[in-house]
């Protein structure tokens, strides 16, 4: 389409060679290692606010909701011969059998656990992956876009109902899965060229100038594995001793772009990437949007494993900012790093969400505990929500001002669902 006619933002080597770790205004405190959780007998890990199009974070009749990947612990399975119990083995085997639940609460941090949003068979694939529930109207109805993998990996959403009582939230409906669009091969890399693809975590909003229906996601960069070329754009500025790339012709993450026919969101468009990553970073995950004095705040999360060669930085968060929605883009702090964790705890947090009024949410992977002997775990796994920070965004800039509670998640708006009528 022509009206869609711009160039990728390239986040280059040069930007990423700018990532400092433990700089105090990006890093993310530590977490204790006492941190409380909030289900013994589940793993929750990607937090997904329940939002509205324009990005605003809401209630309903006073009742947070958030929706999380969630596994069910299993200790028996993973406990050895002598009893010992391989919480770490489980916590890693979570992505198998991650299903979509949802939690609520009345202060945004007293979470109450709500059970399954689909019931087992309704997702057609094994495995449930991250996206982002859409409050549509005051009935309830909600959008839930996400991820469904293995088989492949397509673009989702199923639609259903919350709803609201004095003693909580349930969930109605959320029974017919509709698939929206796969990889192409043209802008985004498709399985059989790359057999470890990333294509996922749908993020839907309407655009503030043109009112339109987009959605932004993770994929690579279109074309065979090892196919690609660092060239003079991808490396950017660099000193002599950092134009030999090594094996980064493998690090191909982009952030991906959508457009609906509509606003139902039912049809759509893939469109070339807002910004890559070659021979930079693999993984450009959960892309979300912050629209802030005119500017669109691009905030995306990495991890450190999946930097190229001859790069590194934090697990965490980065972003990018334009005037426009197609960019370009310059990275935030000149590097693109937003808040990472320290390199003292660098698995300490990670699937950092931005919030419109800068509230960041993030859950526990695992965090060091010191011991007296070695041989002793050394690390306690998380699989529950990580204190929320508070960033100010300020041009290009971001800073960290405010440690809050353990997934403190609290709306930016209440919304007062319609009454019902039964029989009519």
């Amino acid at each position: 389409m022509a009206q869609y006619n711009y160039q990728p933002t390239i986040w280059t080597r040069a930007d990423a060679l700018k990532v400092h770790e433990d700089d105090p205004t990006t890093t993310q405190p530590l977490v204790p290692a006492n941190f409380p959780i909030m289900d013994n007998r589940l793993f929750i890990w990607d937090t997904m606010p329940l939002r509205t199009l324009d990005g605003t974070i809401v209630s309903i009749d006073g009742w947070s909701v958030i929706f999380t990947l969630t596994a069910v612990r299993d200790p028996k399975r993973f406990t050895d011969k002598n009893g010992k119990y391989d919480i770490t083995a489980d916590w890693e085997d979570r992505h198998g059998r991650a299903r979509i639940c949802f939690w609520y609460s009345r202060d945004g941090k007293s979470w109450k656990f709500g059970g399954r949003v689909m019931k087992e068979g309704v997702s057609p694939t094994s495995r449930e992956w991250a996206g982002t529930p859409i409050l549509l109207n005051n009935n309830g109805d909600v959008d839930l876009y996400y991820t469904c993998v293995t088989p492949g990996a397509t673009i989702c959403k199923v639609r259903g109902r919350l709803v609201a009582s004095q003693n909580g939230v349930t969930v109605e409906n959320f029974t017919k899965v509709k698939s929206l669009f796969e990889a192409d091969g043209t802008y985004y890399q498709t399985e059989k060229q790359n057999p470890y693809f990333n294509f996922r975590d749908p993020s839907p909003f309407i655009d503030p100038v043109d009112g339109k229906l987009y959605m932004v996601f993770e994929g690579n960069v279109a074309g065979d594995r090892g196919s690609h070329i660092v060239g003079d754009a991808q490396i950017g500025k660099v000193p002599p001793q950092h134009t030999d790339v090594g094996g980064a012709r493998f690090q191909v993450g982009c952030i991906g772009l959508a457009v609906a026919t509509d606003l139902t969101g039912d049809q759509w468009e893939i469109l070339p990437p807002l910004v890559t990553a070659v021979g930079v970073n693999d993984q450009t995950e959960r892309p979300h949007y912050v629209f802030k004095d005119g500017k669109y705040y691009l905030f995306t999360i990495s991890h450190k494993f999946t930097y190229a060669d001859g790069l590194s930085g934090p697990d965490g968060v980065y972003g990018f900012v334009s005037e426009n929605l197609t960019g370009p883009y310059r990275p935030m702090n000149s590097s693109g790093l937003v808040l990472g964790n320290p390199s003292s705890q660098p698995y300490q947090t990670y699937s950092h969400y931005v919030m419109p009024n800068g509230l960041v949410t993030s859950f526990i992977d695992s965090v060091p505990v010191p011991t007296p002997n070695p041989k002793d775990l050394q690390y306690r796994i998380g699989g529950t929500e990580a204190p929320t920070v508070r960033i100010e965004l300020e041009g290009d800039r971001s800073f960290l001002i405010e440690t809050l509670d353990y997934g403190y998640i609290p709306p930016m708006q209440n919304v007062k669902l319609r009454k019902r009528r039964f029989g009519h």
